[in-house]
Order: structure tokens, then C-alpha cells, then sequence
């Protein structure tokens, strides 16, 4: 028996060698053989990486000169909106989309509904802001469960508050990307596809960080699962062997392609989802134009990939 056993294995395992063997690729993650797409990214950065002590305009200048496409700024924008949109288009920098800031100090899942409006509001301003800069997209992080919010009561609250601004989304015609972050809130790739789904907005989608998902997850698996939910991206990278050694924030210290990010399978995965968004955005550390100008040659080497 154990010898029949055995060829019938053998047997079945060189039949299908030929069709097993394509599947596999880098981590052993599956590979589609349908066509992949070709991917158009410009390349942006955020606003307060810039440290350099420049006018407004000098700093929309030096950012075009290294080599990038657009800018993001926090929202509501603390900068009157005229200046910006005379730097843009004195330079031709686009500002494709904003972050909210008042996502995090009071969180659209807070259980305090006064609290939730006030986010509500600010993010209803930050999607007629995006619009008026000629972008698309708002950067909303859609939840913080911590011991004083229960996981369910934060996403109850949150899923609620993300539907209240559906009027806005529609009165603008802007996107709003729900951002993955460490907010112990929306954890696997299954459930972010979920949430969104269950607001089901062609409008609301996902603003997925490469980096933010290595410590506990793998950015391709996300990126297949929530496919074209994905509306736009940031671009960071992570050490797991950091984080075990020196601490959990010290894995966020190195540089982009020195990190855990398997970038080649990364970009592989944003092909064959025919990733739309059009932007992959730098959100790391800031320093003066010469490390900018090495952010810019990385995030080229990246989409070469």
C-alpha cells in the first residue's frame, strides 16, 4: 500500500510540475499568468520633509528640480490656499492629496459622537480643499482602538462616521483613502477589504502604506486583497530585525530598499491589480534638497522594478 502510495504521489507531482512551478516567485507569494499591466507612478513627498529655510515657492522650486512630481500637505492647510496654488502652478508641482490632521486627536471611532463630528467637519473642509488644489484624494485614518474603545465599539463608530461623509464625497467628487496605520484597528488585509466593502463607495477606498504593514504582515498580500480598493500610496520602509533589536519605532529607521520590503514582488503585486492611483508618496523622514534628491533616485529605482 505504502509503495502505491507513493507512485500515485510521484506520479501526480510530475504531471503537474510544469503548472506548479510558474506559481511561485519571491516569497512564494502566487503569481497570476494573466498579463501584467504597465504601471505609471509620479512620485511625491510631504510637505514637511522639506527642511530647508526657503519662501513657500523656493521650497515648490527645489522640490521640482530633485525630481519630484507633487507635494502633500496636512489638512486643513495652515498655508492660504492662493499660495499654493500660485507655487503650483509657477512650478508645475501638483498637490494631489492632503492628509487630515485631526484624525488622530480625535478619531472618527471616538464614542463621544461630538467628538466624531468635529473629525466629520474637518474632513469634509480637507475634500473641498483637495479639490480646490486640483487633487483627488484625503488621507483619513478611519479608527484608534486603545483601552479606553473597545474593537467593536471603534468599528461601529468609525464605519458610521465614514458613511456621514459620503454627502461630502459626492458634493466634491473627491476620494477619501483610509490609511493603514499602528492604531490597533483594522488588522488584516481580509478586514480592510471588509470595512470598505461595507461602505461600498466607489469613492472610498484605501491609502495603503507599503511600510506600516511589515510589522505584522506582508504589503503584496494586502495589496492583492484589496486590489482596486487602493487609491493611493506611501512609500516607507520597515525593519523587522531593528524592531526585535532596538526597539519597535527603530525599525522605521532605514532607508528606503535597505529594509524588509520585498520591493520587486511589491511592484509585481500594484501590476497585476492594474493600480490606479497614479502616486507613490515618500513619508519618511525630512532633511535638506541633497537627502531629498536620494528619497527621489530610490522611489526611480522603485518604480523600475
Amino acid at each position: 500500500m505504502m509503495e502505491r502510495k507513493a507512485f500515485i504521489q510521484t506520479a501526480a507531482l510530475l504531471a503537474t510540475g510544469a503548472t506548479i512551478a510558474p506559481l511561485l516567485k519571491g516569497y512564494g507569494t502566487p503569481v497570476s499568468n494573466a498579463p501584467t499591466q504597465k504601471l505609471t507612478l509620479k512620485k511625491g513627498l510631504g510637505f514637511g520633509m522639506i527642511e530647508e529655510d526657503l519662501s513657500l515657492l523656493d521650497k515648490f522650486k527645489l522640490v521640482k528640480d530633485i525630481g519630484f512630481d507633487g507635494i502633500e500637505f496636512n489638512s486643513p492647510v495652515e498655508i492660504p490656499l492662493k499660495e499654493l496654488l500660485a507655487a503650483r502652478d509657477q512650478t508645475g508641482i501638483e498637490l494631489p492629496s492632503v492628509v487630515n490632521k485631526d484624525h488622530w486627536s480625535k478619531p472618527l471611532s471616538d464614542p463621544d459622537a461630538s467628538v466624531r463630528q468635529f473629525t466629520i467637519d474637518s474632513v469634509a473642509k480637507s475634500l473641498s480643499e483637495v479639490k480646490e488644489l486640483g487633487g483627488d484624494t484625503v488621507l483619513v485614518v478611519p479608527g484608534v482602538v486603545n483601552d479606553k474603545v473597545p474593537y467593536e465599539v471603534a468599528y461601529k463608530n468609525a464605519l458610521e462616521s465614514v458613511r456621514k461623509l459620503i454627502p461630502h464625497v459626492e458634493k466634491t467628487g473627491m476620494k477619501i483613502g483610509l490609511e493603514n496605520v499602528w492604531n490597533n484597528f483594522i488588522l488584516s488585509p481580509v478586514e480592510a477589504r471588509e470595512f470598505v466593502d461595507a461602505i461600498d463607495h466607489p469613492l472610498i477606498g484605501w491609502y495603503f502604506d507599503i511600510g506600516n504593514i511589515l510589522r505584522y504582515g506582508w504589503p503584496e498580500h494586502w495589496i492583492t486583497t484589496l486590489n482596486s480598493r487602493i487609491v493611493k500610496l506611501h512609500a516607507k520602509e520597515f525593519s523587522r530585525d531593528k524592531m526585535n533589536n532596538e526597539g519597535l519605532w527603530k525599525g522605521f529607521d532605514v532607508d528606503l530598499l535597505a529594509g524588509d520590503n520585498n520591493w520587486p514582488v511589491v511592484m509585481d503585486a500594484l501590476r497585476k491589480v492594474d493600480y490606479k492611483g497614479g502616486w507613490i508618496t515618500a513619508e519618511v523622514k525630512g532633511g535638506n534638497g541633497t537627502y531629498l534628491k536620494t528619497i527621489a533616485d530610490q522611489l526611480d529605482k522603485i518604480k523600475a522594478l
